[in-house]
């Protein structure tokens, strides 16, 4: 739902040991790319996708994580907003103290953090408190060159999810289902990011929904929004809406908005206070329509451009190809690779992971 690449400093790796040592085994399409993602949100398949940092294969029969051809074009075809783990500042510090039942309670984080982004740069900003905070605990968590796990939590464990768009292609999904995928998010469509911002459907979406039922997965959708005011928000969720009807699916709808880096975009002077309103008004107009509204993010947008204090009654989506994700944000999606492999897909595709409650 698949942004520009970002680094962010937040969590020392040495996190990532612990749980093994107690035997814890994103006219025009836009693009979900360095093109046209910002840093943390790409879904997907996106046309123009630069290269990233390589991320650990998930050890399951059928899933591995394999370099991104680029794919020139306005298009989104997935999100790049993941993080590398280079360069990260040994001066930045994230301190926990006991949580309570909820995960949320009890975490202090750093007040000003640091991230660098795809082209070397560092960035600073500063936490706003008083928000909902990441729930889980980052010692259970193990993501290598063995796979991705997550075991020792009494309170989360994970299901593995794909996203995907028109540039998968056929996709066999029952062996997408026997490679270990519980879920998929699909993209719907998206506005192009041209002046014209024309509304287009995902060619293969009513076949993607209709085969991953079929094989038994749980469904949700997203769409690549280019909307610069909030009445333009309304009419992609209401597209949105009609694209949906008659179809069931049980996981939310997700509201895309990206930035194009590489190419002049209608969204290019678009402030992150209206990005914000914009947000609001797709995910209340798809919650009046009775579906549940989820936002996809990446640490350009949750430091840089969304007012976060805003946003807090919808789940987020966030993108992170950081061993660790480093949001101090809470979330309930992570997509954590753009580069995987698996068993019934040709070529690449997003891989995710849903932090459910036991």
């Amino acid at each position: 739902m698949g942004r520009e690449k970002i680094f962010i400093a937040l969590l020392p790796l040495l996190m990532l040991s612990a749980c093994a040592e107690t035997g814890i085994s994103p006219e025009s399409e836009a693009v979900v790319t360095e093109a046209a993602k910002d840093g943390g949100s790409g879904v997907s398949g996106t046309e123009g996708d630069s290269e990233k940092a390589p991320v650990a294969a998930v050890d399951m029969p059928g899933i591995e994580i394999a370099g991104a051809e680029e794919d020139p074009g306005q298009e989104d075809t997935g999100h790049e907003d993941g993080l590398s783990e280079d360069n990260m500042p040994e001066d930045t510090q994230r301190e926990e103290a006991d949580t309570g039942e909820s995960g949320t309670e009890g975490l202090t984080v750093s007040r000003d953090m640091r991230f660098v982004d795809a082209h070397e740069e560092w960035h600073e900003f500063t936490v706003t408190e008083g928000l909902l905070a990441v729930q889980y605990d980052w010692e259970c968590l193990r993501n290598d060159e063995n796979g991705i796990f997550y075991d020792g939590d009494e309170r989360y464990g994970i299901q593995r999810g794909i996203d995907v768009s028109r540039f998968q292609k056929d996709i066999d999904w029952d062996r997408v289902k026997a490679a270990g995928i519980d879920f998929v998010i699909v993209r719907v469509g998206f506005r192009g990011y041209g002046s014209s911002g024309q509304l287009k459907e995902d060619e293969r979406f009513r076949q993607n929904i209709e085969g991953a039922h079929a094989a038994g997965l749980e469904v949700g959708v997203y769409f690549f929004a280019q909307a610069v005011n909030e009445e333009e928000a309304i009419e992609e969720a209401q597209f949105v809406e009609g694209l949906l009807e008659g179809i069931d699916i049980e996981l939310p709808v997700v509201y895309d908005p990206e930035l194009i880096r590489d190419d002049e975009a209608r969204t290019d002077n678009v402030s992150g206070e209206q990005f914000t309103k914009n947000t609001i008004a797709f995910c209340e107009e798809m919650r009046s329509a009775g579906y549940e509204p989820m936002i996809y993010s990446n640490m350009v947008w949750e430091a840089e451009l969304f007012d976060m204090g805003q946003l807090q009654q919808y789940p987020f989506w966030y993108a992170d190809y950081e061993p660790v994700p480093q949001t101090p944000y809470a979330f309930e999606y992570w997509q954590y690779s753009e580069k995987g492999r698996v068993d019934g897909i040709s070529g690449e595709v997003d891989l995710d992971v849903r932090f459910v409650q036991r």
